[in-house]
């Protein structure tokens, strides 16, 4: 299931511009392996299936349009490229994905929620919309939501590694949930120490960067 992206998204500054946002809201989810969001914006938008529009030149020419707008800084003009594009093909999966992208960039995690969770309901089939839903979730602390939804990701492709990792930095997450109920019910608790190490394996608090150091 191989569809190509339109060429306008090239060069570390376009990349950094598009995914660093987005990899942002996955690092404040998932504080102790922001490496684990670190998959080429690209690569990402491979996996989904081929336009269906009248005109397949039409949705490559809108992804590249609103990629370099994107790039550009003006997420609201990518997004109203995007807008005009999915009036013809409301169900193009690719342009509907960085339409989600854009707006957790803009901190509309809202939106953005919406048109992942859409995408999760029309192709469940594909793990990126499973895996991006859990990122908003997570960072908003709904962190059962952010479970389901990663459970969701590694069945619709269980040898996808990434949903494995998050996997397992949300239980542990979980886990740090749980240990500090159990401390503030009972301070003497030896909770508390599992609590003091998973912290620190956490990597708990941490400022989340602006941007992943060394993505691309």
């Amino acid at each position: 299931m191989q569809s190509s992206i339109a060429p306008g998204l090239h060069g570390p500054a376009a990349r950094r511009a598009l995914y660093g946002a987005l990899v942002a809201v996955f690092c404040m989810a998932f504080p102790a392996a922001p490496r684990a969001f670190a998959q080429d914006f690209q690569t990402l938008l491979e996996p989904f299936p081929a336009p269906a529009m009248s005109d397949p030149r039409a949705a490559e020419t809108a992804l590249a349009q609103a990629q370099r707008l994107a790039s550009e800084g003006r997420p609201d003009d990518a997004l109203a490229a995007i807008e005009v594009a999915l009036q013809e093909s409301p169900s193009d999966a690719r342009l509907r994905f960085l339409k989600g992208v854009i707006l957790s960039g803009k901190g509309e995690d809202s939106a953005a929620i919406e048109v992942f969770r859409g995408l999760a309901t029309q192709f469940p089939e594909l793990p990126e919309p499973h895996n991006n839903l859990a990122a908003l979730h997570a960072a908003r602390g709904e962190l059962d939501l952010a479970l389901a939804a990663l459970d969701d990701a590694v069945r619709a492709l269980p040898s996808y590694a990434l949903a494995h990792e998050n996997l397992g930095d949300l239980h542990l997450q979980l886990a740090i949930r749980a240990w500090q109920r159990a401390v503030a019910l009972e301070p003497s608790s030896p909770a508390a120490v599992k609590l003091e190490a998973a912290r620190e394996l956490a990597g708990i608090p941490l400022t989340p960067p602006a941007r992943l150091p060394g993505s691309r």
